[in-house]
This record gives structure tokens, sequence and C-alpha cells, in this order.
């Protein structure tokens, strides 16, 4: 048995989409546990960028198994448009490569408009989602009437609860948003022709998982956000519609949890966040949009500048305590070159007090002040080592850092976007 989780310590969008990449050579299965098409992990193979959503990163390896797992919430156009997108790409070209949990629950129309109108309607006081009817449909799974991957197809099970579904959603649809209420013929139609589509990827994922971790294949959790946009343990209520930390893969995969071995969090080099919340160490100045430039800091789904700041451990320390991290992968040190000297912060003051946790009120988040550690930069470039002593002796500083002030080894170091730029200082598996 061999079983690794990724997930990301920060606001999400720490390069797990290149570390999963990278990993998934050496592994048999990968799994996505959470989310939906609201995360997207940015892969670079051959100088070639692509872009996933809902698919696993492990897609780009046509003997490894994908599986979306039932913790996750699927919109069947954009899989389907996705699938088609690395099909002409020479990616996917088997449809046994993908397995979609008969489990997972879909997103509708109607959750995107909800979605959609609710941000519009609470103006200045919007959440910052990505629109795409995540949070919706979580809540619709949550208040038992949501329709799963399997009910399409059913096209009697699929009707029913599409048409009591609607009894309530046009109501919302009309009389808040303003908007022409939904047909539900229509949409029946329109789902029950993706089922059809789909029905070759479509069965339990939890008897395939059981069996292929009884029979030893290795087995990778690919996590999507970040620990901090968790519904329970991040900056609430900025934060995604489902539990991102390692304790979600036993329920959103069905994997028991003595089946876990090893949990890595990724790590960036500074800290990033995008849309509304608390961020204690942002550089809101040149350097932080000079780091936005240099690491091409926009979002893979929406394209929204991301808010940069320093590396802040308070925040990644939170991440190590929930997670129970084995190791870290530390990403996009290479944008770090020539900033001198660089910040960390290990704890920060509220009302008076050091404190060295996140406040779960969001309103504390924002008053903190952060407590830093310098440490030297380097100007040499990052991105042809290929071992750890070929880094700066004071880019090997800043990793050592991080290692002795979060107590957890970190195993991989990125110096660049493409695979062959990592420095794998511990086997993942």
């Amino acid at each position: 048995m061999s079983t690794l989780v990724i997930v990301g310590t920060q606001w999400g969008d720490e390069g797990k989409g290149k570390i999963v990449d990278l990993l998934t050579g050496r592994a048999d299965v990968v799994v996505r546990f959470q989310g939906g098409n609201n995360a997207g992990h940015t892969l670079k193979v051959s100088g070639e960028q692509i872009i996933v959503h809902l698919i696993p990163s492990g897609i780009l390896y046509p003997d490894t198994l994908n599986i979306i797992a039932n913790g996750m919430v699927v919109d069947p156009s954009v899989l389907l448009k996705e699938k088609e997108s690395l099909q002409q790409r020479g990616h996917f070209l088997k449809d046994k490569q993908l397995l979609i949990s008969d489990r997972a629950h879909v997103i509708m129309p109607y959750h995107r408009i909800i979605d959609h109108g609710r941000e519009e309607f609470l103006g200045k006081a919007k959440i910052g989602t990505t629109g795409r009817g995540i949070g919706p449909a979580y809540e619709d799974k949550a208040s038992r009437m949501g329709i799963r991957v399997g009910d399409l197809l059913r096209p009697d099970i699929l009707d029913q609860r599409v048409r009591s579904a609607l009894d309530e959603k046009n109501f919302l649809i009309e009389h808040r948003f303003k908007l022409a209420p939904l047909d539900p013929g229509q949409v029946v139609e329109e789902y029950l022709d993706y089922g059809q589509k789909l029905a070759p990827h479509i069965t339990d994922t939890t008897h395939v998982l059981y069996n292929r971790i009884s029979e030893g294949s290795r087995v990778l959790f690919e996590g999507a956000q970040g620990t901090l946009l968790d519904i329970d343990h991040g900056t609430y209520p900025y934060v995604t519609s489902s539990n991102v930390v390692a304790g979600n893969v036993c329920c959103g995969s069905g994997v028991s949890p003595t089946k876990i071995e090893n949990i890595w969090g990724v790590v960036k080099g500074y800290s990033t966040r995008v849309g509304q919340g608390g961020f204690p160490t942002e550089l809101d100045n040149d350097l932080g949009e000079e780091i936005r430039r240099i690491g091409g800091e926009y979002g893979a789904t929406t394209g929204r500048p991301r808010r940069c700041g320093w590396l802040d451990l308070v925040v990644v320390n939170h991440s190590v305590r929930l997670n129970g991290l084995t190791g870290i992968a530390l990403t996009k040190m290479d944008v770090l070159t020539g900033i001198s000297p660089l910040k960390i912060c290990t704890s920060y003051e509220l009302d008076g007090q050091l404190i060295d946790r996140v406040p779960a009120n969001t309103k504390d988040l924002e008053r903190v002040v952060p407590r830093y550690r310098e440490v030297k930069g380097w100007d040499e470039p990052l991105g042809l080592c290929r071992s750890y002593e070929d880094l700066p002796k004071n880019a090997r500083d800043y990793v050592e850092t991080i290692e002795h002030l979060t107590g957890v080894s970190v195993n991989l170091v990125s110096v660049g976007p493409s695979r062959e730029q990592s420095i794998l200082r511990k086997s993942s598996f």
C-alpha cells in the first residue's frame, strides 16, 4: 500500500498542479476528492501549458487512472469541453483513463444563475466566488435535494428531481433575481444527453479505490484550493464551499483513514490570495506588483490578479497542524530571485498581544500586525538548478528556515514551471 495526499497550505494557487503532475509519474491512480471547476491547475509539459479544472492532473499520463470522486461537484458541460480540449491536444485518448463517482453531485444551470445573482445582489459585500455554481450545488447536497452523477443515467429519477428543485429555484430566479425561469423539460433533456456522453466513465469509484489500494497501487489524492479556504478551518466567510483539508480525503473519496500514509503540503515561497478577506502580509505596492508579474499571478480559472505578499508561516503552521503534514513541497522559489532581504511572517500582534494562530474572525485577521524574520535573498537564477546543492547558499538558508519554523521537512523544491525544474529531496512513495 502506498498513498500520498497533496493539499494546499495557503489560500490556494500554491502550484499544486505542477507538483501533482510531477508526482503522478510515480503514481498509478490520481484522485480529486473535493471542489469543482472553481479550481484550475496549471501544468507545463515540454513548453506546452495545459489548464485542467475538473479532470485530475494525472490525465497527461496515458497509463494512469484518474478518478473524480464522490466529494466533488461536477459541471457536465465543463467536463465534456475539458475532455474535448485535452483530446485535441493529444491527451486523454482512452475513456478508461477517467472514472467519475456515481455519488458525486451535479452542478445544474440554476446553481450558476443563483451564484451570479447572489454576488450581484450583495454588491460590495460579495464573497468573491467564481460564479461557477459550486456553493449552491453543495447547499443542495446538504439539504438533500441535490442531483448526483448516477441520476443522469436514470430518466425517471432525473425528471422528478429537476422538477422538484425548480419548484423552489424558479421562484428565487424570477422574484429575487428578476430573470426568466428555467424550463424543467429542457433541463432534463440537456442533462440526460450529458449522462449518455459520460456513461463510459460513471461507476462506484469507492469500490475501485478499495481494490486498487488493496492491490498495492500507488494512489495520489489531489487537493484543490488551500487550507485557508476550507469551509470549516479557513478565513470564513471568504472560503470555498467544501472541506479542502487532508481529513476530507476519506469522506470525499470513500477511503478509510487507516489507508492514508503520507500528506504533503504545497507551500508557495511567498503568499497570494484571490478575492476578498484579510491578508496580513500583503504587499500592496510596487514589490507586490513585481512579484505578481514575475510569478504570473493571475487566476487559472478566472484570470483575476492575485494579491501578493510575504510568506506567512502563521498561515502555513495552521495548515501543518490541521493536515498533519509529513512533508512540504516548496514552489516558485525562482520568483524571489533578486529580492533582498526576504521577510517571513512568524507571528501576529493583535490588540497588543503576540499570537501564533489564525484568528477565527476575519475582522480580527484584518487587524493583525505581522511580525517578521528577515532572511538574506539571492541574485543567482535558480531555473537550471537540479540538485539541492546547486541552490545558492541563501536560497538553501530560506528553505532551512522554513523547515526549522514549521518542523516539517521540505521534500521538494520547485525552481521553475516545468517538470524538470524540480528538486526532489525525498521520495514521494
